[in-house]
């Protein structure tokens, strides 16, 4: 009883995300997203690819936290829609594995500030930076 009510408010939790009215990518430097409920959100190409939900060999792992520094230049080359749910984004880093579901950029879009913080500090942390190598 106890699992199915568990269940039952995750699947409600999900169905309450609004639905995706416009997706524009600004290449390369960023993606804009419109939801039913009015939000618009401008994610960077920067913001996009150090959350991207792939597992990436160029992230390094540090005290078991995972770190993906020096990509403050890098630009998105493409967007391919995959299914009816998201789209792979193509950064000029090579990577391309990520799929970023709608919800996924509703999630990114409304905790952006909370998200950017906490990577800047971790890069800190770690003596590591935005900036790509030799750049700063």
């Amino acid at each position: 009883m106890m699992a199915m009510t568990v269940i039952r408010s995750i699947n409600t939790a999900a169905e309450a995300l609004p639905r995706l009215t416009r997706f524009s990518l600004q290449a390369p430097k960023l993606v804009e997203v419109e939801f039913a409920d009015g939000r618009v959100f401008k994610l960077s190409a920067e913001f996009l690819r150090i959350n991207s939900p792939a597992v990436d060999g160029k992230i390094r792992s540090i005290g078991g936290e995972k770190v993906i520094s020096g990509r403050r230049h890098v630009g998105i080359m493409s967007a391919e829609p995959v299914g009816n749910y998201g789209v792979r984004l193509n950064f000029d880093d090579l990577h391309k594995t990520g799929i970023y579901s709608w919800d996924y950029f509703y999630h990114l879009g409304s905790n952006k500030f909370t998200l950017m913080r906490s990577y800047v500090k971790t890069l800190k942390k770690y003596g590591l930076s935005r900036d790509p190598r030799g750049k700063k």
